[in-house]
């Protein structure tokens, strides 16, 4: 494991907070020059640091803002059964993140959703899958802190293929 220096830190630091800023707007951040700034983020990009840039949306007023986390405890842990589940959940757009955890259930779910009967909607076709024994869900009443940035002072990066 390598260390991560100050300047791709105070690079990603940036690219989290605004991932629209120009190469210039980065150099002048960091203390660097527009061309080693450029090649800095083109060798983060290319080794897999920097995965993508997307537009954060406000699920409120998309009319997306009910939130709700779901605990899932599959019947079975048969290889197949359990890929079938995991590429089922991937197929679901409502489904914002998912989780194998540790603890009484398998699964934590993040569910965006327009209203309740949207959530009913979702969670009878979750239940139809036959690996599925147990949903437990929460919702969420108001968000405290959403998708915060990274903290980035003992990042550390594997230096593997």
């Amino acid at each position: 494991m390598a260390t991560l220096d100050r300047i791709d830190r105070q690079l990603l630091d940036a690219l989290q907070q605004d991932a629209r800023l120009t190469s210039h707007e980065l150099a002048e951040r960091v203390g660097l020059s527009a061309s080693p700034c450029a090649r800095r983020i083109r060798r983060l990009e290319a080794s897999g640091l920097i995965r993508r840039y997307r537009a954060e949306l406000d699920r409120e007023r998309l009319g997306l803002g009910l939130t709700i986390f779901v605990h899932v405890k599959l019947s079975r842990h048969q290889d197949a059964l359990v890929e079938e589940f995991e590429r089922a959940v991937a197929a679901m757009p409502e489904v914002i993140e998912c989780h194998t955890v540790s603890g009484a259930f398998d699964y934590l779910l993040q569910i965006a959703s327009p209203d309740l009967q949207g959530y009913e909607r979702w969670v009878r076709r979750l239940q139809t899958l036959p690996m599925v024994n147990t949903v437990d869900s929460s919702f969420a009443l108001r968000a405290v802190k959403r998708a915060g940035p990274l903290d980035l002072r003992q990042a550390r990066i594997d230096t593997g293929p």
